[in-house]
């Protein structure tokens, strides 16, 4: 079953930071603890709201490391080892599963914009290099290049290629390849969480789980219970905090400054060239906040 290989309630997690720019040991602990506690059962390390783009091959491998010896075994890690070159993500994706990851984030090569077979073949490329289980990474607005359908049931013939971490939004395209392929769908945009759930999607790539997995878990409960009600009631209580962290500057910033608000990491710390939140936007995302708190599980 893919839930195992993946988990289903999972948190694309932040990389905390010393105000320095130093990865923080004591943040990262704490900020594991807190998604073990509020109900994830995968950890996405080192993914787009990793900031990946700055992370040294060191820094990814030390992450995907200490986040799997703290689980315990609690939870899946899924270690992101997507760039635009194949060589480095085989290399990356060989010192993942040397450190202890249980399966690998794998986006689609941007900057290049290779094309569809150039996509094809980078993927089995690293899908081939470990035998780690891998989770496709669609997402074009960052990448430049989507992954077209046909281009995923191809890939879906590869044993290992197992799931699609879904940032494109095109929910009519997913349900056709969940219905010709064994690919498990996981939503990739926090705004759509709800409609994917209802159309068949395994789980959730969440941003807003980094604060609030808890509130994630009972969504998925409800819409496996078939109680939409329940879960229509869930997203709109969540949709003031999706909006404040999606949409007032970019995931990774305001994730860190929800989640240092809440005392669970130390510092709200962003490498160039993102830039911590003005005080207009936590302004906005501390109004959100406020009426969550109430019941939050702390780590």
């Amino acid at each position: 079953m893919t839930e195992s290989l993946f988990g289903s309630n999972l948190a694309a997690m932040v990389t905390p930071m010393e105000p320095g720019g130093a990865l923080s040991e004591p943040g990262l602990a704490r900020l594991v603890d807190h998604l073990l506690a509020t109900g994830c059962d995968g950890i996405v390390v080192g993914g787009t709201t990793g900031e990946s783009p700055t992370l040294t091959d060191t820094e990814a491998a030390r992450l995907v490391h200490t986040v799997a010896t703290r689980t315990g075994h609690h939870a899946r890690v899924i270690a992101g080892v997507g760039t635009y070159d194949t060589a480095t993500c085989i290399h990356r994706a060989k010192e993942a599963e040397a450190a202890g990851a249980d399966a690998l984030l794998l986006v689609c090569p941007y900057y290049s914009k290779p094309t569809q077979a150039g996509i094809v073949a980078h993927c089995l490329a690293v899908a081939d290099a470990t035998e780690l289980p891998v989770m496709l990474y669609d997402v074009p607005a960052r990448t430049g290049t989507a992954m077209e359908a046909a281009t995923l049931i191809e890939l879906a013939r590869h044993p290992r290629i197992r799931a699609v971490k879904d940032a494109k939004g095109d929910l009519f395209e997913a349900m056709s390849v969940m219905a010709r392929t064994p690919l498990a769908y996981y939503c990739g945009i926090d705004e759509l969480n709800l409609p994917y759930l209802a159309a068949g999607a395994t789980g959730l790539v969440s941003v807003v789980g980094n604060a609030f997995a808890d509130r994630n878990a009972e969504l998925i409960r409800a819409v496996r219970g078939g109680d939409l009600g329940t879960a229509r009631a869930l997203s709109t209580t969540l949709h003031p905090l999706v909006d404040a962290i999606m949409r007032t500057s970019q995931g990774a910033i305001m994730a860190k400054a929800a989640l240092a608000d809440l005392g669970v990491i130390p510092h709200p710390t962003v490498r160039l060239p993102l830039l911590e939140s003005p005080p207009e936007h936590l302004r906005r995302l501390r109004d959100a906040l406020a009426p969550l708190i109430t019941g939050l599980i702390r780590a």
